[in-house]
């Protein structure tokens, strides 16, 4: 099952051309190394996204989980969207942005942690739902390492663009208004579809056509319900339509975007801790 292969051809991670196992370089594309020392087809077996959808899942579910723990006492549920939801205090100490976090208390970096965090079993359930069907098709389209990449940096734009909103203009009127404290996935989802969208427009027109799609019925479904964070979509949405074009669909993956990838993970997993270690002396 785990075997290493060391002879034959592989399906190039990057341009899906047949290579040889061997090869210092993709005859095709010429990305180094594409069949990553004879264990490509094992890691292919993790999927198209490979295995980057369940480590989204699991960290989302570790951390709300772990928010529950952390202040029992304060669990809310009173109604169907605010089931089994978080306290004030532990969104705020896992890294929750906003206003409040990241103006009011300088927490800057809550822009990567906030999109892991999520306030009920609902906004968890229907969050992951999404980033299980468009993580697969991004990376179909950009490879994984470019999907990473568009998450992180949609992630950001979007929290940013609602803390800065929500501190600047809170006189604005439900739902223009900013967040004083915003989580959740579905900033980098947005980003996701804003991505999708501009595969569209080089080439796959019938996915660009249906992730518009999701992307107007989702913000519609956001300006007739309370408590959605229409600036951070619109953030994330914008992020990721953005950095898709620098990044070109077209164009094969490049190690230097696994790099970038892994800095990613490892920036959103720093966040966090930051997150909880300095949050302390808040609570």
């Amino acid at each position: 099952m785990f075997k290493r292969q060391t002879t034959g051809s592989i399906v190039c991670p990057s341009c899906h051309k047949l290579v040889s196992v061997n090869d210092e370089k993709c005859f095709y594309c010429d990305r180094p190394n594409p069949g990553m020392w004879g264990y490509t087809s094992l890691l292919r077996r993790l999927g198209q996204d490979l295995g980057f959808v369940q480590v989204v899942i699991w960290g989302c579910a570790g951390l709300y989980i772990a928010m529950l723990l952390a202040d029992p006492s304060g669990i809310r549920g009173g109604g169907l969207f605010s089931m089994l939801s978080p306290s004030q205090r532990s969104l705020f100490l896992f890294g929750a942005s906003g206003a409040m976090p990241f103006f009011q208390a300088g927490r800057w970096w809550t822009v990567l942690s906030a999109a892991w965090l999520h306030g009920g079993l609902l906004h968890i359930v229907f969050n992951m739902m999404w980033v299980r069907q468009l993580a697969p098709a991004t990376s179909s389209e950009y490879g994984i390492g470019r999907t990473v990449i568009i998450y992180t940096v949609s992630s950001i734009t979007g929290f940013f663009l609602s803390s800065w909103i929500g501190a600047n203009f809170g006189f604005l009127p439900w739902p223009l208004q900013g967040a004083t404290m915003t989580i959740g996935a579905s900033a980098p989802v947005f980003g996701l579809l804003g991505a999708l969208v501009y595969a569209g427009r080089r080439g796959s027109s019938a996915v660009g056509r249906q992730a518009m799609t999701f992307a107007v019925i989702l913000f519609v479904f956001g300006l007739v319900m309370q408590g959605i964070d229409n600036w951070a979509h619109l953030g994330g949405f914008g992020g990721g339509f953005l950095i898709a074009r620098w990044l070109d669909p077209l164009a094969p993956e490049r190690t230097d975007h696994q790099i970038a990838a892994l800095l990613c993970i490892g920036l959103t997993i720093f966040s966090v801790i930051i997150s909880i270690t300095t949050g302390l002396r808040f609570m």
